[in-house]
């Protein structure tokens, strides 16, 4: 049997929902009888695709960054930071397919992809209205308040919480069909979901007191290195909700593959965001929005991944 393969942004829920919707699509509109296959993609130091991983008949990326691989057949991103070398951007200008899409307005790349499906492939999205929206109030933050992703009482902000936090590739592929046919509530009711909720919570918690604990407040600028803690993944509003009047965070996290600066800003700070959080990581090898962004460093490079977190609390003091 036939197979398309999607690469997806591993551990975020607009990843997740950018590889159900354009599964959906894929099922009606361009080969329903294909065997479909998924692989979670994460920022790391180095080259970020391995050749191997674009083992299908067909190839897509949804919510991650470009590759010029003749393997790949469609691409969608809605990142600032969308390319790793000037030659892969080039490649993707020159690209006559038709199937490669990026537009860096979009807050998340899964209305990104629905819109594009909808308009140039009459696919009917209405099916998914109600992933469409919540994918893109999250990855948007368009939250009333800190408050409200961090306290998690809404269905979609569960199924994020493990979306974001489980390392159960298997678990995530369910998620990725069941989201393709079901609401996100019928999910949440799952005996498969409902036995990670409560722990994941837990965990959460203990996350928020780590974070109020190793917290240093720089002027407006909060900062804190979590790197001695399984903190791989955490909820990047907990600064926000801990401290209402800052205006940026920067954190500095370890794992088994990376070392991580995470930089965002606050969107319900008292004081506006004056810097392009996205052009600051890129001269350090990262990206993202011009409202949070990352880099991602070797893990043996922890001492240089402080380094840069505390270059960046300097910048953005100014």
């Amino acid at each position: 049997m036939s197979k398309i393969k999607i690469c997806y942004h591993g551990n975020c829920f607009d990843g997740v929902s950018s590889a159900a919707v354009f599964s959906r699509f894929y099922r009606e509109k361009v080969h329903p009888d294909w065997e479909f296959s998924y692989q979670p993609m994460m920022h790391r130091a180095g080259a970020l695709f391995d050749e191997d991983a674009f083992d299908g008949d067909e190839n897509a990326i949804v919510d991650f960054k470009y590759s010029s691989s003749p393997k790949l057949t469609w691409w969608f991103d809605h990142h600032k930071s969308a390319f790793l070398t000037s030659t892969d951007k080039a490649h993707f200008k020159a690209d006559q397919s038709g199937k490669k899409f990026l537009d860096a307005s979009y807050k998340s790349c899964t209305k990104f992809i629905a819109d594009i499906v909808q308009n140039k492939f009459s696919f009917d999205t209405a099916p998914l209205s109600e992933l469409i929206y919540w994918a893109n109030l999250i990855d948007g933050a368009l939250y009333k308040s800190a408050a409200e992703p961090v306290e998690m009482k809404a269905d979609a902000l569960k199924l994020a919480l493990v979306v974001e936090s489980d390392r159960d590739q298997k678990l995530i592929e369910r998620i990725i069909n069941d989201l393709q046919f079901s609401s996100i509530h019928e999910i949440i009711e799952s005996p498969y979901i409902i036995e990670h909720i409560e722990a994941l919570y837990q965990k959460h918690l203990k996350t928020i007191e780590i974070i109020r604990q190793n917290s240093k407040m720089n002027g407006r600028v909060v900062f804190f290195d979590v790197a001695g803690y399984d903190m791989e993944g955490y909820n990047k509003f907990i600064p926000y909700y801990l401290y209402p009047e800052v205006t940026y965070n920067v954190s500095v996290s370890h794992s088994a593959f990376r070392s991580k600066i995470s930089v965002g800003s606050n969107p319900w700070g008292p004081n506006p965001r004056r810097h392009d959080l996205a052009a600051i990581c890129e001269r350090y090898g990262g990206g993202g929005h011009a409202v949070v962004a990352a880099i991602s460093l070797a893990p043996e490079k922890l001492e240089t991944a402080r380094k840069i977190a505390a270059e960046i609390v300097e910048e953005l003091q100014k």
